[in-house]
């Protein structure tokens, strides 16, 4: 340990531990879609019957997904914090929040998924034997879904600005994450379309979902290595 001004120092600085959330998070999301989508996970507009088959016969692997969720928001909102530690003394000295917008997003993202895994799991219950339930439920599901882009958009804007103009992030780190978050704004705003008819239209959002996990690796990453000397918020 070392001291300054008093303070004591932890050799694991928080920025390092942000980083390894990152990584941690990206990892539960894709290996919880690496599982649920080979398994038949219905898309966005799914028919009813397709809906109740998978939640009947699928039950196993939307427990496990529903039991791994809380641990990927978690590890979201250690990674989100942990950028805004670093960030927000440059942004403060600009005056500007953009890390706060991004940390924001975060958050609302984690609150939106909540919700659709409650309903996931609420589905996959059996508790839901109405066909009109299960369609409404479903609906929901899918407009929750979609919107969710919104608030990725703003997690990746707000960190990819703010990182950028601390000089944490590279340019074509910070660029991968305002294209990522105009496909994912894209997809939130034309949300009716990618409900009806997902087809082209839906893949706005799957590319910036792949562009999102690539993105908060690298900045995993970049946060592990900050080390306490170069960390734009130690002072």
């Amino acid at each position: 340990m070392s001291r300054s001004r008093g303070v004591e120092r932890s050799t694991w600085p928080f920025s390092r531990i942000a980083g390894l959330a990152a990584l941690g998070f990206a990892i539960l999301i894709v290996s919880v879609n690496a599982f649920l989508v080979p398994a038949g996970l219905p898309h966005t507009g799914a028919q009813t019957s397709d809906v109740v088959q998978f939640f009947t016969t699928e039950r196993a692997a939307v427990g496990l997904a529903s039991a791994l969720a809380p641990i990927a928001w978690v590890l979201a909102t250690l990674f989100g914090a942990g950028a805004v530690s670093v960030l927000w003394p440059s942004d403060r000295e600009r005056g500007t929040a953009w890390s706060l917008v991004g940390f924001a997003g975060v958050i609302l993202q984690n609150i939106t998924f909540a919700g659709v895994m409650a309903i996931r799991l609420a589905l996959a219950s059996g508790t839901t034997q109405d066909s009109g339930t299960t369609a409404g439920l479903w609906a929901l599901h899918d407009a929750l879904f979609v919107f969710n882009g919104t608030f990725l958009a703003l997690a990746m804007t707000g960190l990819s600005v703010s990182g950028r103009r601390a000089g944490l992030l590279r340019r074509w780190h910070s660029g991968a994450g305002l294209l990522a978050a105009a496909l994912q704004l894209g997809s939130a705003v034309l949300g009716p379309l990618v409900i009806d008819d997902p087809g082209p239209v839906g893949l706005l959002g799957l590319v910036g979902w792949l562009i999102w996990v690539g993105w908060i690796v690298a900045y995993g990453i970049t946060l592990i290595r900050l080390s306490p000397v170069a960390d734009p918020g130690a002072r």
